[in-house]
């Protein structure tokens, strides 16, 4: 069977539902023209589904918030680390499975039955329009597939902030791919995480601040150039150290592209 494209979709703006069209605009370093999850540095860019998964599942196409679905592809073969090129010369990098959450819990009897079939996230590596029942070509093991777990893909990440940048906590969000809900989780990947190993000190959070789990954070920021500020705490007589985010703010729009 010909590898082809059944249904485009795309979310126009924050808790609206999936608007079907016939052709999208891909970019390279920023996801789909118009879609409200695009993002620069994120590796979930574009959600991809396989039809062949939703129709054993009952879903209709546009239900599990997907991008493209496309038919043709063996379950086994439809894996992270693949390259998906168009007739156009748009093609985008397979990232990691989207993991099953509470949204599309209504339409499956189990996360269970749905593992593996959520559809694949991606980034847009070539620029170029993409339209239903145009086809594709594969690539297998083009890329390196993303870890699956979100603390690897943590560390992944802050392993490569350059010496005299920084990042913030919303930063570190999407450059990993995951929900809003994962900032509560950042402190705890900074405190099982070695600061030998890592450089936990290029990290603030989300307002700039200096963060409490990393010792001679400001000392070592000043060390590399960065420029660290104060200013007065009234609830607790101390002062807050803080870095102007613009100035040496961090965001590689290249990271997955390689």
């Amino acid at each position: 069977m010909a590898l082809s494209i059944t249904h485009l979709f795309i979310k126009l703006k924050p808790g609206s539902a999936m608007v079907e069209r016939k052709t999208l605009n891909l970019k390279v370093g920023y996801g789909i023209e118009e879609d409200i999850n695009a993002e620069p540095i994120s590796p979930r860019q574009v959600l991809i589904v396989r039809y062949e998964d939703i129709f054993d599942l009952l879903i209709q196409p546009g239900e599990l918030r997907e991008n493209i679905v496309v038919t043709g592809r063996e379950f086994d073969d439809f894996i992270p680390g693949n390259l998906l090129t168009f007739e156009s010369g748009a093609a985008i990098r397979l990232t990691f499975h989207c993991e099953p959450c509470k949204r599309i819990a209504h339409l499956v009897e189990s996360f269970k039955s749905i593992q593996g079939k959520r559809g694949i996230l991606g980034v847009v590596i070539q620029s170029g329009k993409i339209q239903v029942g145009s086809s594709f070509q594969v690539q297998a093991h083009k890329f390196s597939a993303l870890s699956e777990n979100p603390y690897e893909r943590f560390l992944n990440f802050i392993i490569k902030i350059p010496s005299g940048k920084v990042v913030t906590y919303k930063q570190i969000i999407k450059g990993i791919g995951v929900d809003n809900s994962y900032l509560r989780a950042i402190p705890a990947y900074l405190k099982k995480t070695s600061a030998t190993d890592y450089p936990l000190h290029r990290i603030l959070d989300s307002r700039g601040y200096l963060i409490t789990y990393v010792s001679q954070q400001k000392n070592k920021l000043e060390t590399e150039g960065v420029k660290v500020l104060s200013e007065a705490d009234l609830l607790s007589n101390l002062d807050k150290s803080f870095v102007n985010i613009k100035d040496y703010l961090w965001e590689d729009r290249t990271i997955y592209l390689k």
